[in-house]
């Protein structure tokens, strides 16, 4: 990593490509253009690498694995196995994930190293068109000019603006994974994919856990099946929810007390907790870094406005991942930046048509590739239902794991593939057999007739697919 020189305001370095933000579509295509010969440099204010390795994906599905082997130690009877003094010691359980991300970001450093991209650490803002300054942590100034410029600057927790909010100073989900104690009792703003897992996971180090949410039902815009399913989990695991319900201001201080009085199903009655984590949604990080001074249009929501090639109102200047308004998921990121590959390289790749699976770790996760029922119906999709419970995949009792389901859409008037849903063990894995079958554009009978390996998960592809319907009229 070079170490940041002072450079005059009126000469700036040249460089082939600029990108604005380590994330992972950024990095990627900082790497891939820097093995070409060209001049290629990363400005990144704290985290090497971007937010999944250091304080996202990868760090609470690390705490969440803990979390996993802390409920089956409590269900050891039920695995013939005796356990005593069982203790949850969460200084540990974070010190695993700080050895995890240490790692990361050595590999990452490594990369950098070895593609010949520069990793510039500072904040970085444009001061003209084309034009970034870098302001180091120890005060060196430099200024950069690129030929092309990717911005992949990502998004942050949303804090709710309600009376009290800012003074209770609530987690976010950076600052849970750090925690070294159990909460007494956390109180969750949110019931999306971060507020279930980790409601799931502290609720299973030996926390209460309340849930809040503004929603009539988790998972709003999914089929009904799967809102039911994880209610009826978290009433199992003993996290409460507080649904239909808004929060109308907040006394208190998370670490402390908190009180939080709503307005909704149970009126003014308070929650009161330990802890409270805000999980309410996400702000793309577009401003301060200079946009307008770029000619870079924001949308109305705050994202950085990007065509179907990711590419800004401004020529030359692209937008990738979170900051951009592409669906909020490492494995997007990472296509945003082929996209930006094979364009750079001639290419016309887009965004528009392309899959978007997706997983919540919860456990059992859900999982999805595809059409749902809800989205069929909405687009006006006549289609076929196949819907197996998880035990049809005898795999799941040999784990003692049986709880959930499988259901397939098939087209109503052909063989095709629309979507797979699973709720239950291994969704995520189970969901990529399917995904890869849809892009083959097989048929679902080429799933129900394959030779799986007995006993894995997705020979219960078998059964679920045999469970389709005819066609109307056959």
């Amino acid at each position: 990593m070079t170490a940041p020189s002072i450079a005059k305001p009126d000469a700036p370095e040249a460089y082939d490509l600029i990108v604005l933000g380590s994330g992972e579509a950024g990095k990627y295509i900082a790497w891939t253009i820097a093995k070409k010969g060209q001049r290629v440099a990363v400005i990144e204010r704290q985290y090497i690498g971007g937010s999944c390795p250091n304080i996202a994906c990868l760090p609470s599905k690390n705490v969440i694995h803990s979390a996993k082997v802390a409920s089956l130690l409590s269900r050891h009877d039920e695995f013939g196995v005796t356990a005593t003094g069982q203790a949850i010691d969460m200084a540990a359980v974070r010190e695993r994930k700080r050895k995890m991300v240490d790692g990361l970001v050595e590999m990452h450093l490594k990369n950098f190293e070895s593609s010949g991209a520069e990793l510039i650490m500072g904040s970085g803002k444009f001061v003209a068109p084309k034009i970034l300054q870098v302001i180091a942590p120890d005060g060196a100034v430099r200024l950069l000019r690129g030929d092309r410029i990717v911005i992949s600057t990502g998004s942050r927790a949303r804090v709710e603006s309600v009376p009290g909010m800012a003074e209770a100073a609530p987690l976010t989900h950076i600052e849970l994974l750090e925690l070294d104690r159990v909460p007494a009792h956390l109180v969750i703003l949110g019931g999306g994919y971060i507020g279930l897992e980790l409601a799931q996971a502290i609720r299973r180090f030996g926390s209460k856990v309340t849930i809040i949410d503004r929603n009539d039902r988790l998972a709003p815009m999914e089929d009904e099946d799967i809102s039911e399913a994880l209610q009826q989990l978290c009433a199992d695991e003993g996290i409460r929810l507080a649904l239909s319900s808004t929060v109308a201001r907040v006394e208190g201080r998370s670490g402390e007390t908190v009180k939080l009085f709503m307005t909704g199903n149970d009126g003014e009655k308070p929650i009161e907790g330990s802890h409270l984590l805000a999980a309410s949604g996400r702000i793309p990080n577009t401003a301060g870094i200079g946009l307008e001074l770029a000619g870079v249009a924001l949308t109305e929501r705050g994202h950085v406005q990007v065509n179907e090639r990711l590419e800004t109102t401004a020529d030359g200047v692209f937008a990738v991942g979170d900051c951009a308004g592409s669906p909020h998921f490492t494995h997007i990121a990472f296509d945003d930046f082929r996209i930006l590959r094979d364009n750079f390289a001639g290419g016309n790749r887009v965004t528009t048509g392309r899959q978007v699976p997706f997983c919540l770790f919860t456990d059992p996760e859900f999982a999805r590739v595809g059409l749902s029922e809800t989205e069929a119906k909405k687009q006006g999709i006549a289609y076929r239902v196949a819907k197996v419970p998880m035990a049809a995949a005898l795999r799941t009792r040999t784990l003692s794991e049986t709880r959930g389901f499988m259901k397939a859409l098939i087209a109503a008037d052909s063989d095709r593939i629309l979507g797979l849903t699973v709720f239950g063990v291994g969704a995520g894995e189970l969901i990529a057999v399917v995904q890869v079958a849809i892009l083959a554009g097989l048929p679902y009978t080429a799933l129900r007739e394959t030779i799986f390996v007995h006993p894995t998960l997705p020979e219960g592809l078998i059964p679920l697919f045999s469970a389709v319907p005819p066609m109307a009229g056959k």
